[in-house]
């Protein structure tokens, strides 16, 4: 499976650099000189990183083979991906990357299945959507009073959802 660590944005300088929207938790590990990333579309790559530096916030990275601003320009929009296998798992047993949460088959502490993570959203809180057995999107505050198990070998993940928040009886 093909993780998203970036996209590249406009042009800096007249070299060949440009600046990427970082999409991962480890730049200096995926974006170091040397390192190779997928691209989508994939014609217009895999591209090997030349070296990369962060300047006024931004993360600049030149690519080999991308030598001047025109070249540069034509790789705007281009989402920079790895092969999740190539990801070490994370050191802290409570920390997930959203590609090993999404697909997990998702019951409630009392066994009752209620679907399958979708998605994983990222603002402010991180929050669960699940796509319900019914076919609605639930979205869960991915906390630990209310996603007390996750069991990414196994394939599953527990909720203990406040009354309501499922409402599966109700459904439409």
């Amino acid at each position: 499976m093909q993780v998203t660590v970036g996209r590249i944005g406009r042009p800096h300088g007249i070299r060949g650099d440009v600046v990427v929207g970082v999409r991962t938790d480890e730049p200096e590990l995926r974006f170091a000189q040397g390192s190779r990333l997928d691209t989508d579309p994939a014609d217009l790559g895999p591209l090997t990183v030349a070296g990369s530096k962060w300047h006024s916030g931004e993360l600049l990275v030149r690519f080999e083979g991308i030598s001047d601003r025109d070249a540069a320009a034509e790789l705007r929009g281009t989402w920079l991906t790895v092969d999740s296998a190539a990801i070490a798992p994370p050191e802290d047993p409570d920390e997930f990357r959203d590609a090993d949460l999404v697909g997990l088959s998702v019951r409630t502490v009392d066994g009752t299945q209620v679907g399958t993570v979708d998605d994983v959203l990222h603002s402010g809180q991180d929050v669960l959507v699940i796509k319900s057995t019914d076919g609605r999107d639930v979205m869960v505050p991915f906390v630990k009073p209310l996603v007390p198990e996750v069991d990414v070998s196994s394939g599953y993940l527990v909720i203990d959802p406040p009354e309501g928040l499922l409402d599966l009886e109700n459904s439409p």
